[in-house]
C-alpha cells in the first residue's frame, strides 16, 4: 500500500533529493496512466520551437524539461510557500488517513480536490505541502472573491495597452501575445508531463455562478483565448503565440489559440462551508474534510513550527496552551490553529510578560473563540 501513496504529509523535503531521485520521483508521476476517461491533451499539443535546443532535440519532453527546471529554481526562491510545506503534518488518525488518501487518488484520478474543514485546520497550507513534497515548482494560486469570474482565472487581455502602443508612433510595434497574460488557472493548464499545483481558496466565496463555469474546463481540461482564436482561421496553417504565464519571468508559446492540458493539474479548492455547491460540480470533485487537530497532533505541528528545543523548553507552558485550545467534549472547535501558534509565539518570547494574569489576559485575547461576537 505504501508504494501506492505519492503524497505522504509528513513535511518531508523532496527539494533535497539528488538529481537521480529527482529524476526518478518525476518519471514515477509521469508514468502515472489516466483512467481511459480521463485522458486530455496529445504530446502535440506541446510548442517546441525553443531557442536554447538545436533542430535534433526539439522533442516536447526537452522543450517541457527547461520550462520544469525553471519552475524548481523559481519554488526555491519563494520561502513562505517552502515553510508553509514544510511545516504542514498529517497524522495517522482515520480522518487524516482520509486526506492523504484523498489527495492520492486526486492524483491517480485526474480529479480536482474539494476540502472543506473549520478555519485554521490546513485546508490552504494543503496544497503548499503537496507542491512542496512532490518538486512541482510554485503553486498557482487564485484567491476567490464574490466578483471572480472564469475569465479573471483564465487570462487577461490588455486592450487599452495594445491600443496605447498603436498610437505611439515611437514604440516598437508588439505581436498580440505580448498584451495577453495567463491567470492561475490557465497557466495550471498548460501541456506539461508534470501536473502543477492549483489552489482555488475559498471557492465557497464565489458567484452562484462560478462553480457551473468551471465545468467545462474540469471536464475536458481545455480553453480558448478568443482573441488568438481569431487570428488563427487558416486550419493549414500553425499560429504560434508567445504569452506571459503566471509564473515569473517565464512566458510560453501556444499554438492556435487553444490551451489543452497533458497532466491535468492538481486542484486544491477549499471551502469554509459557507454555501453548497451544484451536485454536477461536486460529482466532479474528490470531497474530503480537514480534521481538527488533537492535543498529540498539536504538539508535533508545533513542533514543527518552532523546534524541539523551545517545545522542550516550554513543554509546560504549551501544553497548557493547548489544553485550553482543545475543545471540551462535545463542543465544537471555534478556533483556528494559527491563534495557537500565536499565543505560543508571544507567551513563550523571552521578552513576554511575566506576570501570570497578564499573560493569561493575553491567551484570551489571541484565542477568543472565531463564534464570539466583537
Amino acid at each position: 500500500m505504501a508504494e501506492w501513496y505519492l503524497f505522504h504529509g509528513k513535511g518531508e523535503c523532496k527539494q533535497e533529493l539528488t538529481e537521480e531521485e529527482i529524476a526518478e520521483l518525476r518519471k514515477k508521476i509521469k508514468k502515472i496512466k489516466s483512467p481511459p476517461w480521463r485522458q486530455f491533451g496529445k504530446e502535440e499539443d506541446f510548442v517546441t520551437n525553443n531557442e536554447k535546443l538545436s533542430s535534433e532535440t526539439q522533442t516536447p519532453e526537452n522543450v517541457d524539461e527547461i520550462r520544469f527546471d525553471k519552475l524548481i529554481k523559481l519554488a526555491k526562491k519563494k520561502e513562505r510557500e517552502i515553510k508553509k510545506g514544510q511545516n504542514f503534518r498529517l497524522s495517522d488518525s482515520k480522518e487524516a488517513i482520509d486526506v492523504r488518501d484523498a489527495v492520492n487518488a486526486a492524483i491517480y484520478l485526474r480529479r480536482p480536490l474539494l476540502v472543506t474543514g473549520n478555519p485554521g485546520s490546513g485546508k490552504t497550507s494543503l496544497a503548499y505541502a503537496i507542491a512542496y513534497e512532490l518538486n512541482l515548482g510554485p503553486v498557482l494560486s487564485w484567491s476567490i472573491t464574490a466578483r471572480s469570474t472564469l475569465q479573471e482565472g483564465l487570462y487577461r487581455y490588455d486592450a487599452i495597452a495594445r491600443l496605447q502602443d498603436a498610437n505611439n508612433k515611437e514604440s516598437e510595434e508588439q505581436t498580440i501575445g505580448q498584451y495577453i497574460k495567463l491567470g492561475s488557472l490557465g497557466t495550471a493548464f498548460l501541456p506539461s508531463y508534470l501536473p502543477r499545483v492549483l489552489l482555488i481558496d475559498e471557492i465557497d466565496k464565489s458567484d452562484i455562478n462560478l462553480p457551473n463555469d468551471l465545468l467545462n474546463l474540469l471536464e475536458e481540461g481545455q480553453f480558448e483565448i478568443t482573441e488568438l482564436v481569431r487570428r488563427s482561421k487558416d486550419a493549414n496553417k500553425e499560429n504560434i503565440f508567445g504569452v506571459q504565464t503566471q509564473d515569473e519571468n517565464i512566458d510560453v508559446c501556444i499554438k492556435n489559440g487553444r490551451v489543452k492540458c497533458y497532466a491535468f493539474p492538481i486542484i486544491v479548492m477549499t471551502s469554509n462551508g459557507e454555501r453548497d455547491f451544484p451536485q454536477a460540480f461536486k460529482r466532479r470533485c474528490l470531497r474530503v474534510k480537514m480534521p481538527d487537530p488533537n492535543p498529540p497532533e498539536l504538539e508535533i505541528i508545533v513542533k514543527a513550527h518552532f523546534g524541539e528545543e523551545l517545545f522542550n523548553q516550554k513543554t509546560e507552558e504549551i501544553n497548557q496552551l493547548i489544553n485550553h485550545f482543545v475543545p471540551l467534549p462535545g463542543e465544537a472547535m471555534d478556533k483556528a490553529t494559527d491563534q495557537l501558534l500565536n499565543a505560543i509565539y508571544v507567551i513563550t518570547h523571552e521578552d513576554s510578560p511575566q506576570d501570570q494574569d497578564k499573560k493569561q489576559a493575553i491567551r484570551d485575547l489571541l484565542m477568543k473563540p472565531l463564534t464570539e461576537s466583537d
